[in-house]
């Protein structure tokens, strides 16, 4: 279990990144791509990014990469830095600026679980050119991996977002702290990460804690194991339908898509534009809310909604579908 610890001066600079980090996606990604379980929502994902590694003839470029970041166990903290919440390129030179002294460390501890090909000890050196190829590998598997999902990938964390600011209004900082359940718990000044693969105790010490909504997070929480860097814990989100083409998915999706026609199911579809709860829908479009209830279903079983429940409410966001539908 991972335990970390919050003063009051922590929970005031707690924050929630402002959107998909584009970062943590392509390690997270890459250690689900090369582990052995299965999962449906990202099944298409991994079928068409192994084909086209395999069709790739620079594939063995990444080489190293992919052996930073191994399926299990740790992985090095520089290739995930703070910088990149503010976008890849910020990411990428705050990769190539590593200080040498950080790149053998994170490396040595990865070495002493894994096997690194020979290109590795010129990274530990903090060789330049090492630096700009382990660079140059994260762009190439981000135009073919992440790149042509990034809007689904940013819907997912966007609904996410609406989840935690909504908790945020309703309950202050404990009240987002507490929406994280069931993977995390929040009692008495204490974030508990259930099921964490190690033992620890993370102290924030004043400087907050950055909350990290992730697509292609597993269903354990990921913080970064260097005490002394600015504290991170990604989590995972709903992946809203996942990295499937959104074709409406048969003769079922066809006929629940046929069912949206009429003013009233587009203005609930409106409603859910930023997060809404049934009983605001009723509220706002001035109808019952079994007839809210109702709409929403049919939104949802179309695809274009997910619906969360969070005690006696249920929140609706969109789908990436139902966005791309919402602006047609």
């Amino acid at each position: 279990m991972l335990k970390i610890h919050f003063s009051g001066e922590d929970i005031l600079r707690t924050r929630v990144a402002p959107a998909a980090d584009p970062v943590w996606e392509l390690v997270l990604s890459l250690h689900l791509l090369q582990g052995r379980g299965r999962d449906a929502l990202t099944d298409n994902w991994r079928r068409a990014v192994s084909r086209g590694l395999r069709q790739d003839a620079a594939s063995d470029q990444l080489r190293l990469l992919f052996a930073l970041s191994p399926p299990r166990g740790y992985f090095p903290d520089f290739l995930t830095p703070y910088a990149s919440v503010d976008g890849f390129e910020a990411g990428l030179d705050a990769v190539r600026s590593t200080p040498t002294q950080r790149l053998h460390r994170d490396l040595s501890v990865l070495a002493t679980e894994n096997p690194l090909p020979s290109s590795a000890s010129a990274l530990a050196r903090g060789e330049a050119p090492a630096l700009r190829h382990l660079a140059e590998s994260m762009e190439q598997y981000r135009s073919l991996a992440i790149s042509p999902y990034w809007s689904r990938i940013q819907s997912a964390v966007a609904a996410d977002r609406s989840r935690r600011a909504r908790a945020l209004l309703d309950g202050g900082m404990e009240g987002l702290l507490t929406s994280l359940r069931p993977a995390m718990r929040w009692e008495d000044g204490v974030l508990e990460v259930r099921d964490y693969p190690h033992s620890r105790e993370l102290h924030l010490d004043g400087r907050g804690l950055l909350l990290v909504p992730s697509f292609f997070c597993a269903a354990t929480p990921v913080a970064l194991l260097d005490p002394a860097l600015p504290p991170v814990l990604v989590y995972p989100v709903d992946r809203l339908g996942g990295l499937a083409a959104a074709d409406g998915a048969g003769p079922a999706g066809r006929d629940s898509l046929a069912a949206l026609l009429g003013r009233t199911r587009a203005a609930v579809l409106q409603a859910s534009d930023d997060g809404c709860t049934t009983g605001e829908v009723a509220r706002r479009l001035n109808i019952s809310p079994a007839a809210a209830s109702q709409h929403a279903t049919v939104l949802r079983n179309a695809g274009l909604l997910v619906s969360h429940r969070d005690r006696n409410t249920v929140l609706h966001t969109l789908t990436p579908l139902g966005r791309a539908m919402l602006d047609a």
